[in-house]
């Protein structure tokens, strides 16, 4: 009998090698970088660099934009959970029956994911805009006038018309998420419920959300990111000159390449890094244990 080969030890870490290097070049070794970054005062990538401690941090303290962007920030974290998960579970379910052109109308919703973010601005630039936008021009068209305003020029309705912008593109993903934890539902144990007498409320309740958890982890996870991060949709619909937008990646953004003060916009992002881990890891620790517990 033939003694069989094994692979050798080392083996998984020669295909593992390239990509580990490539995401520590990527990610690890900017991170360090921007930690370390954050307490100094660059004037340039090169040059002008002086050690200044906690002076970056402290300086947060007092700077009312930051405090802005922290506020902006919160919203964009609240519409992005309030408005996508719900209504992405919705249309899910409203997809997930089989009927006519069902295929049409799962990729014309999906379609805004995959759309550029250059593309996505544009449009809804041309949407907000006061004289010639079509939300404004709708308004009028019914009769609600006063309700048209400047929404990207207002301070107002800014953060709220751009929030807007980022829950439309949202909500495609999140059904897509949940469509996928429909199809491991067990219809036999729906069937039961309603032979059993159990409401379409009930049955969503307690077998159809229980059993979506792990898709809800994961859409609540991403949401949480995405909107702590977001930058791309400000940038093009804004270019990052309106203040009252601002948020935590627009203004590190602005403080690093607009004033060329990279060891502030270094500090915002690490404010930014540890706000987000601290968000992901209470939400999945409270999942985990929930999950424990049943």
């Amino acid at each position: 009998m033939k003694k069989s080969i094994g692979a050798p030890p080392w083996a998984p870490w020669a295909f593992l090698a390239l990509p580990l290097i490539l995401y520590a070049v990527w990610v690890i070794l900017p991170i360090c970088q921007s930690l370390a970054f954050a307490f100094t005062k660059r004037d340039s990538i090169v040059y002008g660099i002086q050690w200044v401690g906690f002076r970056n941090f402290a300086r947060l303290l007092g700077d009312p934009t930051f405090w802005l962007a922290i506020k902006n920030n919160i919203i964009w974290l609240a519409l992005f959970l309030l408005v996508p998960i719900p209504l992405g579970l919705g249309v899910a379910m409203l997809f997930n029956n089989e009927h006519r052109g069902n295929k049409v109308y799962k990729t014309l919703f999906y379609l805004p994911m995959t759309l550029s973010f250059a593309v996505i601005g544009t449009i809804w630039m041309w949407i907000y805009s006061p004289d010639f936008g079509v939300l404004n021009g709708f308004l009028r068209a019914i009769g609600l006038e006063e309700l048209a305003k400047p929404w990207l020029g207002d301070k107002r309705y800014m953060t709220g018309a751009l929030v807007a912008v980022g829950v439309w593109r949202q909500v495609p993903y999140v059904m897509i998420l949940y469509l996928a934890g429909l199809k491991g539902v067990p219809a036999e144990l729906v069937e039961a419920a309603m032979i059993d007498g159990a409401t379409w409320g009930q049955r969503l309740r307690h077998i159809v959300i229980p059993l979506l958890a792990p898709a809800t982890v994961v859409a609540m996870t991403i949401s949480i990111i995405d909107s702590l991060r977001a930058f791309d949709i400000i940038y093009v619909m804004t270019n990052t000159k309106a203040r009252a937008a601002e948020v935590l990646a627009s203004y590190m953004y602005t403080s690093a390449f607009g004033y060329s003060d990279f060891g502030y916009g270094s500090a915002i992002a690490v404010v930014q890094f540890l706000i987000t881990l601290a968000f992901i890891l209470v939400y999945i620790g409270r999942v985990l244990r929930d999950e424990t517990e049943r």
